[in-house]
C-alpha cells in the first residue's frame, strides 16, 4: 500500500510540476533567420510581396509539390492571400495574408494555421553596401495552454532549419537572375 501512496504522490507531483511550470515558460514565441543577398532590395522584394513567387522558394512548397494552394486578392502585396491544403503533415493547412508592405523594405504576413493558432511572420531588407541582408522573422502568441508554451521550447528546432532553407532558396534565385 505504501508504494502504491508513493507512486501516486510521485505522479501527481510531476503532473504539478508539468503543469504549473508551464507558466513560468513564455507565452510568446519569436525566431528569425537571416542572409546576405548579392543583389539590391528592388530585385529581393517581388519575392517575398508576392506569395505566388514565395511558392517557388518556400521549403513547406518542396515538401508537398501537390500542396492544393487558392489565391486571392490583388496580384501582389497588401490584401493578398493563399489558403493551402496538405495531407503532409510537416506542411497542413492554413492560410497566410499580406497585412503590410513597404516598397524594397518590410512585408509582413498574418499566418492562421487553424486550430493551431495564428502567427506573423515578416521580412526586412536592409542594405549591405551592394548586397542586401534578409531577415526573415516569426511571431507567435501561445496564450494560456500549457501544452503550447511547452512546444514553444521547440519552435526554433521545429521550424528554423525551414526558414534557412528557404533563405538559401530565395537567395539562389534572385542571385541567378542577374
Amino acid at each position: 500500500m505504501k508504494i502504491l501512496k508513493w507512486v501516486i504522490m510521485v505522479f501527481v507531483g510531476l503532473f504539478a510540476v508539468v503543469f504549473v511550470g508551464a507558466y513560468f515558460l513564455p507565452s510568446t514565441v519569436s525566431l528569425s533567420r537571416e542572409v546576405v543577398i548579392a543583389a539590391p532590395a528592388s530585385k529581393i522584394f517581388p519575392h517575398i510581396n508576392d506569395l505566388k513567387k514565395n511558392q517557388v522558394w518556400s521549403p513547406w512548397a518542396q515538401m508537398d509539390p501537390d500542396m492544393k494552394l487558392v489565391f486571392s486578392g490583388p496580384a501582389n502585396g497588401v490584401g493578398q492571400k493563399n489558403t493551402w491544403h496538405s495531407e503532409n503533415s510537416s506542411v497542413g493547412t492554413g492560410s497566410q495574408e499580406i497585412t503590410a508592405s513597404t516598397l524594397n523594405n518590410h512585408v509582413t504576413t498574418k499566418l492562421n494555421f487553424g486550430e493551431m493558432g495564428t502567427a506573423t511572420s515578416a521580412w526586412d531588407l536592409k542594405k549591405q553596401g551592394s548586397n542586401t541582408k534578409v531577415i526573415w522573422s516569426f511571431e507567435t502568441d501561445l496564450g494560456n495552454n500549457p501544452v503550447m508554451r511547452w512546444m514553444g521550447l521547440r519552435f526554433d528546432s521545429m521550424i528554423g532549419s525551414d526558414y534557412e532553407a528557404g533563405l538559401a532558396k530565395l537567395k539562389t534565385i534572385v542571385e541567378a537572375e542577374k
